[in-house]
């Protein structure tokens, strides 16, 4: 794939009024979520659920792409439609998790760093293959007692960038993952300036590996108080203080920013997308979202792993959907 064709596949995941599905959850990760409505995560109940997301009609309006899990990429429907296709025909991007998920870094007690590294070259050409048109890969830092530490923040910013060139290479779109947890007591200046640190970082990296910022987008956490902190900010402050360190760290060549919702309830999550769009001012990207659970909560309760609730799942999918992508155009009530 060209450079502009990377550019043109970054710039429609942004479109506006538009945002992308999260929908990569791991084989644990997925388990949890149908133990929460009292179903068997097996692959056909995970095939039957991810289905009925995916063919939600209308839901092209509003997802402009897709976040699979590898099961999912290479899955057909019931009705022998691969998903791939099936993504494509409604007008969603198909896209990909790469990574093999953090593990404890060395060295750095109750640290991680993101592996997955090794044959990334392979499994990226694969899937290139299989019809994936970009990627995603997630470093996590913990924010504690000297956390994170400098060398948790190099170690992942560095995996990043790697991941980064070699999807480029591919002729995949990088989308570049940073995830500063809500977990802790922590308040919104300490995430405030870990998040700075963690983007320099990042940013740096991607500049000596050579990546192609014009076909990249950025996936970060928002500028948030611990889920445990005593005080929590309002959701002016969290989108007033998200865009200040946005635009002191992110570069005018990304084409887009789509935020993790990373433990925020639904509505809180929109309510922050739909505030920062609000402020006054220009932004030399766009800002969208790439949710997971906030976009995903309600459906799944809605479906119950019941073929009969197919069509009230995909209605409470359509409403978050048209939800937050009213508010990537700030215009959520």
């Amino acid at each position: 794939m060209t450079s502009s064709a990377l550019a043109e596949t970054a710039q429609a995941l942004v479109a506006h009024g538009k945002g992308i599905l999260a929908a990569d959850e791991s084989s644990p990760t997925i388990k949890k979520r149908f133990d929460s409505i009292k179903v068997k995560s097996t692959e056909e109940n995970r095939r039957d659920y991810r289905d009925m997301l995916f063919s939600t009609p209308e839901a092209g309006k509003y997802i402009s792409g897709v976040i699979l899990y590898d099961e999912t990429l290479r899955q057909k429907a019931v009705d022998g439609t691969p998903m791939v296709k099936r993504l494509t025909k409604a007008g969603m991007i198909p896209g990909i998790k790469v990574d093999m998920g953090a593990k404890p870094l060395a060295g750095h007690p109750d640290e991680t760093v993101t592996e997955g590294l090794d044959g990334l070259r392979a499994r990226l050409e694969e899937y290139a293959k299989l019809g994936a048109r970009f990627t995603k890969w997630r470093g996590v830092y913990r924010i504690g007692d000297a956390m994170p530490s400098p060398g948790c923040v190099t170690a992942n910013a560095h995996a990043l960038a790697r991941y980064a060139a070699l999807a480029q290479e591919a002729g995949l779109v990088p989308i570049v993952e940073p995830e500063v947890l809500m977990d802790g007591d922590h308040d919104i200046d300490i995430c405030e300036e870990v998040t700075e640190e963690v983007l320099r970082s990042v940013y740096n990296e991607l500049s000596l590996q050579n990546v192609w910022l014009e076909g990249t987008l950025l996936k970060p956490n928002m500028v948030i108080s611990g889920q445990d902190c005593p005080e929590q900010a309002g959701v002016k402050e969290v989108a007033e203080r998200t865009l200040r360190c946005l635009k002191r760290t992110v570069p005018a060549a990304v084409p887009g920013i789509v935020f993790l919702s990373g433990g925020q309830s639904d509505k809180l999550a929109t309510e922050h997308l739909n505030a920062m769009n609000k402020l006054p001012g220009t932004l030399p990207w766009s800002l969208s979202f790439s949710y997971g659970r906030a976009l995903q909560a309600a459906p799944l309760k809605a479906w119950s792993g019941k073929a009969g609730n197919l069509k009230k799942g995909q209605a409470a999918f359509l409403k978050r959907a048209k939800d937050n992508a009213a508010a990537a155009s700030g215009s959520y009530a």
